[in-house]
């Protein structure tokens, strides 16, 4: 048999018909739906006389538009409020599995979907939020679609789609301190561009990619979006399976050895053949974080935000000055020492548990630096207890970091967190553009440790600097 890839494996196990277009129908295993994306796509089979599918394998989140400020209702955000509300009333009319607010198991979808067990090795999954590729993490084969396609996958569990090219990006080398999962995917991206990926599933590999664990694997996945690709995927190995193993909807008893069996056989085969092949030394990442308004525009903390006379393409020299006007940096000189006003840790990218114990290493015996806004989301009510089981809740507050609930937060700023205009904010989220988290606001990306040390200095610094707590 010819050696083929992961990406070609799962994809060949769910081809339902091959089209004339070139196009394949592939079954859906796995549909994720939230409360921003999801609304009109319920409209329309209602008005077609619809119904869905296979509710039992669509599950629902409420993420984007919901408040996080502790306490919160349904109508803490009151912009939000219509849109929750539809999102229950269709979830309840089309028989869908819901995480609503005050459900222990709600959160961001792409958190809440590997956290219980929904996403599996070698499933196909979809959700209409780009950043759906987080999945991948586990082995999935995970993608964003648009409106018009949820209501297709839920009308009929399958979606029309084009194979896509396959790129491996295989990372060697291991990482120095202070340098997280996070430090990787945004190097990838300042090294390759926002358009590499563009046309292909990328499957990340090698042995620093091996030795990660399941949630650091989520957030490389996460950012694939951010390199172009629509999907990312890492192959399941027993640091995956262990992970799985008794969460609420993964298979359990025999179905459960059954799977793992099956699961075993998810790598790509020796000699199979990619598009594009990249090789990452991982020795040479340090600390990261974004100059500009795109993720690609990013330095090593130590590094020089670009000059823009010493590029040649005028383009690219006239996106740069741009950027570096509206960041309100300096050319040719590096970030470390720029000041703050507000630090997020959270979001989809970021807001898990190992996140959350990352920051609180660096912000234990610390204290907020004066003036500046630091903000602790946690991905999932899930995420947020275990991190209270670990007093880790304790260390931001009496750290001066506000504790919030489970939601998208300042990542989307739909919810009534955001950043004022000219304001300058250093987070864990995925995305740099301008006005991203609110009108006229600055964002620079990192690593939630690098986050939680710019926090407590009150400007961006090299999170190698701190040794540990202060006592």
């Amino acid at each position: 048999m010819t050696p083929r890839t992961l990406v070609d494996k799962i994809w060949d196990n769910h081809v339902i018909r091959r089209l004339q277009s070139g196009a394949d129908l592939l079954h859906v295993d796995r549909h994720l739906v939230h409360e921003m994306t999801s609304h009109r796509a319920f409209d329309s089979l209602r008005k077609r006389g619809i119904g869905v599918q296979s509710p039992d394998l669509t599950f629902a989140a409420v993420d984007h538009i919901v408040a996080t400020l502790p306490g919160r209702g349904e109508a803490t955000n009151p912009a939000g409020l219509p849109f929750i509300r539809m999102w229950r009333q269709n979830c309840e009319e089309f028989g869908i599995t819901r995480f609503d607010i005050g459900d222990p198991r709600q959160g961001i979808v792409h958190v809440v979907g590997p956290e219980l067990g929904i996403d599996l090795p070698g499933c196909t999954l979809v959700c209409g939020d780009s950043h759906t590729a987080s999945n991948g993490g586990l082995g999935a084969l995970a993608w964003g679609i648009g409106s018009s396609e949820v209501e297709h996958v839920l009308a009929t569990q399958t979606i029309v789609q084009t194979r896509p090219k396959r790129m491996r990006i295989w990372f060697e080398g291991a990482l120095g301190a202070g340098v997280s999962a996070k430090d990787m995917i945004l190097y990838v991206i300042g090294k390759l561009g926002t358009a590499a990926g563009v046309g292909y599933a990328v499957e990340y590999a090698g042995p620093a990619i091996q030795a990660l664990p399941v949630e650091s694997r989520l957030t490389i996945c996460n950012m694939s979006i951010e390199l172009g690709a629509r999907a990312g995927l890492i192959a399941p190995d027993e640091v995956t399976f262990a992970w799985l193993k008794g969460r609420e909807f993964a298979p359990k008893g025999r179905a459960w050895d059954a799977a793992v069996a099956d699961w075993r056989d998810l790598h790509s085969d020796d000699g199979a053949v990619f598009d594009r092949e990249v090789t990452i030394d991982c020795t040479q990442i340090a600390p990261q974080v974004t100059w500009g308004t795109s993720p690609q525009d990013v330095v090593g903390i130590g590094e020089n935000v670009p000059d823009p006379a010493a590029i040649d393409d005028p383009v690219r020299r006239a996106a740069v000055e741009r950027a570096i006007g509206y960041i309100g940096v300096t050319a040719g000189r590096p970030l470390d020492g720029t000041p703050i006003d507000y630090a997020f840790i959270g979001s989809c990218t970021n807001g898990r548990f190992s996140d959350l114990v990352a920051a609180a290493e660096v912000a234990r015996g610390r204290k907020v630096a004066p003036g500046v806004i630091a903000l602790v989301v946690p991905g999932s009510m899930q995420v947020r207890q275990a991190a209270i089981d670990a007093g880790l809740d304790k260390v931001f507050l009496d750290a001066g970091f506000e504790w919030r609930e489970a939601g998208c937060s300042m990542c989307v700023a739909g919810n009534g967190d955001f950043i004022p205009p000219g304001k300058r904010c250093i987070a864990t989220s995925n995305r740099n553009f301008e006005s991203r988290q609110g009108p006229g606001s600055r964002t620079h990306l990192a690593s939630p440790a690098s986050v939680a040390a710019a926090a407590v200095s009150g400007r961006i610094v090299d999170v190698r600097t701190f040794s540990g707590s202060k006592s």
